[in-house]
C-alpha cells in the first residue's frame, strides 16, 4: 500500500475524527463488549470483524471522468495503459481524443479519503504515464454495497467493459 493511502486511511497530517458514511457504526461497541478500540490499534481477540474492517478501510468504486484539449488516440491509449500498470486497482479504462473515464475500486476509511485519493490520480500519474493536462470534470464515488445494488437492479446503463482499455 503506498503512502498516500496509509495517509488516507491513518487520518493523514489532518486531525479530524475519521467516521465512515454510516456514521462510525462500525467503530462503536457492540453491547456489552465495553470500548471500541483506538485509533490505530489492532482490537482485542472478540472485538468481532467490524471493527477490524474498520481498521483496514471500505472498498468503494470510484468513476473519475478527465476531458482537455484532443490527443491522437494512440498516445493517449498508452498513457492509459501505463496508467493501469502505475494503478494495480484499476478496472478500466474508456477514451476518445478529448476525453476518458476511469473506473477503479479504491480502499480508504471512508468517503473524504476515497474522494481525495480520486482527485488526486490523474494529476499524480501524469509525468510517469504519460497522461495528457486534462482537468477532473467529473468523480463519482459509492461504497461497495452501494455499487452492487446498483449493478443488481440493472442501473446506470450499459457496464463498461471489465478490464483494460477501451475506446468509446
Amino acid at each position: 500500500m503506498g503512502r498516500r493511502r496509509q495517509e488516507a486511511l491513518s487520518g493523514g497530517p489532518v486531525e479530524r475524527p475519521l467516521t465512515g458514511i454510516d456514521g462510525g457504526r462500525a467503530l462503536r461497541p457492540a453491547p456489552g463488549r465495553g470500548p471500541a478500540p483506538a485509533p490505530g490499534t489492532v482490537p482485542a481477540q472478540g472485538q468481532g470483524a467490524a471493527a477490524a474492517a474498520s481498521e483496514q478501510g471500505r472498498l468503494w468504486h470510484v468513476v473519475l471522468s478527465v476531458a482537455g484539449r484532443s490527443t491522437p488516440l494512440p498516445e493517449l491509449r498508452s498513457g492509459l495503459e501505463r496508467l493501469v500498470q502505475d494503478h494495480p486497482f484499476l478496472l478500466t479504462a474508456r477514451y476518445a481524443a478529448d476525453h476518458a473515464e476511469v473506473r477503479y475500486w479504491e480502499q480508504a476509511r471512508d468517503l473524504h479519503d476515497a474522494a481525495a485519493i480520486a482527485l488526486r490520480l490523474w494529476g499524480e500519474h501524469r509525468a510517469t504515464a504519460g497522461l495528457p493536462a486534462w482537468e477532473i470534470v467529473g468523480l463519482e464515488v459509492v461504497d461497495r454495497e452501494t455499487y452492487l445494488t446498483r449493478a443488481a437492479q440493472g442501473h446506470g446503463g450499459p457496464p463498461a467493459p471489465v478490464g483494460g482499455v477501451h475506446p468509446y
